[in-house]
């Protein structure tokens, strides 16, 4: 569908002094080109805004010019040209030198300043023409709008060549074109291709084909052949008539009986498109690339149109036309406004094509998509596509249609279009036809910049005055593509420049033609489709990096801004189905949100009711994002809203930080009345939050006391900013007066609350550390472990299941237990659970081994707090989930000269697998602990060390020390009562040292072989 508008894209426009009948032109560079109706003279006008068109300079062309074109890449002239019957590429360089009256003309061979001539040492002032040598006969070309290259289409291949630029001295510079690809599409006679950054475009009469040649970094099978990643097809394929739908001999019987075969409509796009059937290979020629290298072919689009002869168009009516390759560039981001062109990067491709009814705009570039189709009132006979407008010409029209390059570009550069921070209007929005402006006898078409030129002829030999003429019956025979060339005997013709109006001016106007939709019909979608056209303009202009004014771009930003606000209005006032686009449309205009509501709150006195837009704006704002603190009269104005329109929502509403200034007996009384409605948890929370904040204890205790502490943290959990408030960066935390007052009063009820927030993703583990801290910095409590952050861990930990918080728990937890036992500094604060809760109620927290009692005993002479933290500690070594190696660093802070230090250190080393170390650190400060050591840790495959490591050292010491010391002798027994056990006789007997006394070994020698003869 076509919105059809009346706007007035179009200013001014100016007639062309040509000194004779034009036959072709083409603009580039700020000027215009025009080749009289002769061929043979091509004049340059300088284009100028709101000024008349000057002549910039004439100069004679070496044959008949049938077709030219302009690179702004370089700033040269390209033709193909005609004399004597045969036909000719030429392109002309440094033109303007004729501007200035330098009639020298030096015409060279490609290749020549590129194999070093003389002309390199001497350069001239002058315009030069330079010959470009083909095979087959030039049909068609085009020009890179990114590199400047050259591809031109002849009867059966595509030949690139690439621009080479040399400055010699300022200003004076040097071009030349080294042939450096062909490309080879059997079965395919060109009717006009298009080149750009990589990207062609070929098109025949019903048929077009897009495909990307792209470098791949390895080595070419063949230093000059490249074929195409799919095909393996020789060159002289459609020699073996494999191209061919219909055999040759139905094909030339069809012939005689003049029929004209049409195959069906068919489009294939990206990967499918390898199924057309079409061949592409490639023939490196240059003598510059890269080893290693290699060029290959990848398919991006085909399609195939059937003719329509429904709207009475002959076969020739009914060809494609415009092919047509636009890049959208942008500024790289290490990239200022001042760059050159030629610095430039394509941010998207796209490619247009057109039947005589019907335009098709599709993206290329990430992704192949159709965006846009144009259905022309009547039969189009050009058409040309801007980053802004698809301009087309019919008989007697100019047709202005609304583009979407501009909605897939934002898209592509930014990639929080489309979430709740920025929106863009979208691509597959209907478009509209801004203008439709009436020319009589319109032929050609051409757009620069700001200016539209047209050629117009009052009558044309054989056009027969309306273009509807008998209708001629389908040929085989008529189907053949021919130049245009206008006849020298027509008259009536003019060559205008239409200017176009400045993107502000049209905007602005666009604005106003919005604002007798809003009135007629408010509910309407004109409305809106209008003002994002206007968006989209606005848009397109600052993805272009010619516009560098400052000054300029700054009314640019602002009208942005300012569409940006009537978007967010359209979508916040009206029941529309995307509502919610208003939250990024206002937050990209730069309102406030006492400015939205002020907006909003005066179109609600009109409508009386407030629209899902800005509700949805409004709860994102005070929910999540806003930190604007709002005045008391607005949060009024809030209360009232939402007490209006959302009850349900004002808990949440009197919670944000946005609300700080609201009467706090006016939000009480908006709850009481909710509550009598629809009561909850929630609301009974929030009423005692805000009896706090009015410092009415008495309501407080009555409100905290209707529910259970477990309903509280699900209240809790619906609403977090009852606790805490969040920044919208997420640097700071601000725990609320409730959390401040829960920390006096029920602190269990404050730590289960914040553990169900972070067990819920509403708070995480950063966060909540930082509000304990800052809800304990008052208090003194010490910096790095406040015992109420210490009950938080120890809880979660309990609660938790993510393993790498379980893992990060239990080291902040050991920092905390170790620190504590260090510095034997303890603020006196008993803690929630004890180790006995821990280890009855948490999996993390082992049982104590038997041993480790023996080191440090329960009635160990030690300050309580301490021994509560030395027994949490020793309860994680001793669970199954802390590894030792990620404390065993902070272990130097506890010596293993006391007991403390000597159980933790024992247990780390035993978990780490170090037994023989730690039986002689027993041995040395805690030997009655040995044998309970030996006991629990020496089992199976470490049993061997009782009678390898135990009894060796036990008997050193019990020799060493005599009889004197009943602990050595006592372990050394047992000792030998679990060696006599489990060894062979003999392997006992090799284990008794040989100075020992016999009496002594000789009850556990005969235990061990009583053991034996038993076995």
């Amino acid at each position: 569908m076509v919105h059809v508008y009346n706007c007035h894209p179009f200013a001014s426009q100016q007639i062309v002094p040509t000194d004779q009948e034009p036959g072709l032109f083409c603009c580039g560079g700020d000027a215009l080109f025009v080749v009289s109706a002769g061929g043979c003279r091509i004049e340059a006008f300088q284009l100028q805004r709101e000024e008349e068109c000057t002549l910039l300079c004439r100069f004679a062309t070496m044959g008949k010019v049938l077709s030219i074109a302009h690179s702004e890449i370089g700033d040269y002239l390209v033709t193909i040209e005609e004399k004597s019957k045969a036909t000719y590429l030429r392109a002309y360089t440094n033109w303007r030198y004729q501007a200035v009256e330098k009639t020298r003309v030096a015409v060279r061979m490609l290749g020549h300043f590129l194999r070093g001539s003389s002309f390199r040492a001497a350069p001239k002032e002058q315009m030069e023409i330079i010959e470009i040598p083909l095979f087959d006969p030039p049909l068609c070309f085009s020009c890179c709008q990114v590199t400047g290259d050259l591809l031109v289409g002849c009867r059966k291949s595509l030949v690139l060549f690439s621009l080479k630029k040399q400055d010699v001295n300022d200003p004076l510079s040097v071009l030349d074109f080294e042939r450096s690809l062909i490309v080879h599409v059997p079965g395919w006679t060109p009717t006009r291709v298009c080149f750009c950054d990589g990207y062609v475009a070929i098109q025949m009469e019903l048929e077009i084909l897009i495909v990307k040649l792209e470098h791949f970094h390895q080595q070419p099978t063949n230093d000059n052949v490249l074929v195409s990643k799919d095909i393996n097809t020789s060159i002289d394929i459609e020699d073996k008539g494999l191209m061919r739908q219909v055999p040759q001999a139905d094909v030339s019987q069809l012939e005689q009986d003049d029929f004209y075969i049409c195959q069906k409509h068919q489009e294939l796009l990206g990967e499918e498109a390898r199924e057309c059937g079409v061949s592409v290979t490639l023939e490196r020629t240059g003598m510059e690339h890269e080893a290693g290298d290699s060029l290959g072919v990848s398919y991006i689009l085909y399609r195939r149109f059937a003719p329509d002869f429904f709207q009475g168009h002959t076969v020739e009516e009914t060809h494609l036309h415009s092919l047509q390759l636009l890049p959208i560039f942008t500024v790289t981001s290490s990239q200022d406004l001042s760059c050159e062109k030629k610095e430039r990067e394509p941010l998207n491709m796209f490619c247009f094509l057109s039947m005589p009814n019907t335009g098709y705009l599709y993206s290329i570039r990430n992704g192949v998509e159709l965006i846009s189709a144009y259905q022309y009132p009547e039969k189009a006979q050009q058409a040309v596509l801007s980053n802004q407008f698809l301009h087309v010409i019919t008989r007697n029209a100019l047709q202005c249609f609304t583009v979407r390059c501009s909605a897939v570009a934002a898209r592509t550069e930014d990639p929080y279009v489309d979430t709740t921070m920025k929106a863009c209007p979208p691509f597959t929005m209907d478009v509209c036809a801004l203008r439709i402006q009436l020319f009589i006898g319109l032929k050609a078409l051409c757009h620069f910049k700001n200016h539209v030129i047209l050629l117009t002829k009052a009558a044309v030999d054989g056009d027969g005055g309306s273009g509807r003429g008998p209708k001629k019956a389908p040929s085989k025979k008529s189907t053949s593509t021919k130049q245009r060339v206008f006849s020298e005997s027509g008259h009536g013709w003019n060559l205008y420049v239409v200017n176009t109006v400045s993107t502000l001016h049209l905007y602005s106007e666009m604005v106003e033609y919005s604002k007798k939709y809003e009135t007629s019909s408010p509910q309407a979608q004109s409305c809106i489709h209008l003002l994002s056209e206007a968006h989209l303009l606005l848009r397109a202009d600052f993805l272009d990096p010619g516009v560098r004014d400052p000054a300029e771009r700054g009314e640019l930003e602002a009208a942005f801004r300012e569409s940006c606000a009537q978007l967010g209005d359209c979508y916040s006032r009206f029941d529309k189905r995307d509502f919610h686009l208003a939250l990024p449309y206002y937050k990209m205009s730069g309102l406030s949100v006492t400015d939205v509501i002020d907006r909003n709150v005066a179109f609600s006195q009109k409508s009386k009711s407030f629209g899902k837009g800005f509700l949805f704006y409004l709860k994102h704002s005070l929910y999540e994002e806003s930190s604007e603190e709002l005045s008391e009269e607005t949060a009024g104005q809030v209360l009232h809203i939402f007490s209006t329109a959302e009850p349900s929502q004002l808990p949440h509403v009197v919670c944000s930080p946005c609300m700080l200034h609201a009467n706090h007996a006016t939000a009480f009384t908006c709850l009481e009345k909710l509550e009598a409605t629809f009561p909850s948890v929630i609301v009974t929370l929030t009423k005692a939050a805000v009896a706090l904040k009015m410092e009415n204890l008495e309501q407080y205790k009555t409100e905290m006391g209707r529910h259970a502490e477990m309903l509280q943290v699900y209240g809790f959990i619906e609403e977090p900013k009852l606790l805490l408030l969040l920044s919208r960066e997420g640097k700071s935390i601000e725990p609320t007066a409730l959390a401040h007052h829960l920390k006096e009063t029920q602190e269990g009820l404050l730590v289960a609350s914040v553990v169900a927030l972070h067990e819920n993703n509403k708070v995480k583990l950063g966060e909540a550390d930082t509000f304990f801290k800052e809800l304990c910095r008052e208090t003194g409590d010490e910096k790095d472990g406040p015992q109420l952050l210490v009950d938080f861990w120890e809880a979660l930990l309990v609660a938790s299941t993510q393993e790498a918080v379980i893992q990060e728990l239990l080291f902040k937890l050991s920092t905390v237990y170790i620190d504590r036992i260090s510095t034997k500094e303890n603020s006196g604060i008993k803690p929630l659970k004890t180790a006995e809760d821990l280890i009855n109620s948490c999996s993390h927290y082992g049982l104590i081994f038997p041993w480790v009692s023996v080191i440090t005993p329960s009635d160990f002479n030690m300050d309580h707090h301490y021994q509560e933290d030395l027994q949490k500690l020793q309860s994680l070594l001793s669970g199954p989930s802390l590894d030792p190696s990620s404390i065993f660093p902070l272990l130097e802070q506890l010596s293993d000269n006391e007991s403390p230090g000597l159980s933790i250190h024992v247990l780390c080393a035993t978990k780490l697998g170090d037994y023989e170390s730690c039986i002689d650190k027993l041995l040395e400060r805690c030997p009655q602990a040995i044998i309970p050591y030996a006991n629990h840790e020496l089992q199976h495959e470490k049993q061997p060390l009782w009678w390898q490591k135990v009894l060796p050292e036990l008997c050193k010491k019990t020799k060493c020390e005599g009889n004197e010391n009943n602990t050595f002798l006592s372990s050394l027994k047992e000792t030998l009562l679990v060696v006599a056990m489990e060894l062979d006789p003999l392997d006992f007997l090799n284990l008794i040292p040989d100075d020992g006394t016999a009496a002594f070994f000789l009850p556990y020698v005969l235990e061990c072989s009583q053991k034996n003869l038993m076995t």
